[in-house]
């Protein structure tokens, strides 16, 4: 299967989005693409909410594979999982280039 059409998966994309679609979450994701990983603990206090509302928020992320986790003593140390923001990005791009065809579609029937 090629890669646009992995893209293209809504199965696999839909979880993607559904855990991005939160305030909170799409915060901690930025956070962690900038400043580099952290633990729960650290990302709480930069929040300004509860480590087990960040840790709720992480289970989510963790589940649509778009951070992962390794424990560095007794804590859980979060990162993002790139490759996986970039199939959200190529998911993005394959439905624009749709949404360019169709529009250039539109114009040629217009001025037709």
């Amino acid at each position: 299967m090629s890669r646009a059409k992995r893209a293209l998966r809504v199965d696999d994309a839909a979880p993607l989005f559904a855990a991005l679609g939160d305030e909170t979450r799409l915060r901690l994701v930025a956070r962690l693409a900038t400043r580099g990983p952290a633990s729960a603990t650290e990302l709480s206090r930069e929040a300004s909410i509860s480590r087990q509302a960040v840790s709720k928020h992480l289970d989510v992320l963790a589940r649509a594979r778009l951070v992962r986790d390794r424990h560095v003593g007794r804590e859980r140390i979060f990162e993002l999982a790139p490759a996986r923001l970039e199939r959200a990005r190529l998911y993005l791009e394959t439905i624009s280039a749709a949404w360019d065809e169709a529009l250039e579609s539109l114009r040629r029937f217009v001025e037709e």
